[in-house]
């Protein structure tokens, strides 16, 4: 991984509404907002969040994982030479 990769998953780890696996699945594609701790709500990520990704794999005896990737989003560069 590099600084600046965007990160996703896709993966639904059972079949109740808690189980979506990335925002995305979680707010049904934009049409149900979260409710965030703070009490805002999201349905997509919006420029100045802070993602933060950690992962492990437990067991009686043992942790294995693969530590905590932090980023923020930042707003789109804007150009004076270039318009989309």
């Amino acid at each position: 991984m590099r600084a600046g990769d965007l990160l996703a998953t896709g993966t639904i780890s059972g079949t109740d509404k808690g189980a979506a696996g990335c925002l995305m699945e979680q707010c049904v594609g934009g049409k149900e907002p979260i409710t965030l701790p703070s009490g805002e709500t999201r349905t997509f990520l919006e420029d100045g969040d802070s993602i933060r990704l950690t992962g492990a794999c437990k067991t009686a005896e043992y942790t294995i994982g693969f530590g905590e990737c932090t980023s923020k989003v930042l707003p789109a560069h804007q150009d004076k030479y270039w318009s989309a």
